[in-house]
């Protein structure tokens, strides 16, 4: 082999790219620090709405749909109206709100009133918590889109 042809396969370093670890890191932070916030707020609620063995979940019906007309809200915000830093969804939207809102709490409610004989509550929580997040979370945009668009004329 000569002299250029060894050199040709010569692996060339790359360039220096920040490692992947480093670029998600603030991402990962801003999400734990985010959800421990939202998850304190969720227990907070569940303490100032204490659930009866049997009963309907309150607590975990009105963490919901709270939850989901603040992303409607935030999201219209953000994404309409005022620029953002590239860690504030991130932070607030994944992280305060992820961890705010529950699905599980919400299946295991469900399950915990079929297990005390009332199926016909858990099915209309099952409902009634559907169909209150999906309207909260319009009705915010909604209301978010229009105060934006006043405020620009």
């Amino acid at each position: 082999m000569t002299a250029p042809e060894a050199e040709s396969l010569r692996v060339q370093p790359s360039p220096r790219r920040r490692p992947e670890w480093r670029t998600q890191a603030p991402v990962v932070a801003v999400v734990a620090a985010g959800g421990a916030i939202g998850a304190v707020a969720r227990y907070a609620l569940a303490l100032a709405l204490p659930t009866a063995a049997g009963g309907f979940p309150w607590a975990t019906f009105w963490t919901n749909v709270i939850g989901c007309a603040v992303i409607g809200a935030f999201l219209v915000l953000i994404t309409e109206g005022l620029p953002a830093h590239r860690l504030v969804r991130p932070f607030f939207g994944t992280g305060v709100l992820g961890g705010f809102t529950t699905f599980s709490t919400y299946a295991v409610d469900i399950q915990k009133l079929v297990d005390h004989g009332r199926p016909a509550t858990g099915l209309a929580y099952l409902a009634a918590t559907l169909c209150a997040a999906l309207a909260a979370v319009w009705c915010a945009a909604t209301a978010t889109r229009r105060v934006l668009t006043r405020r620009q004329r």
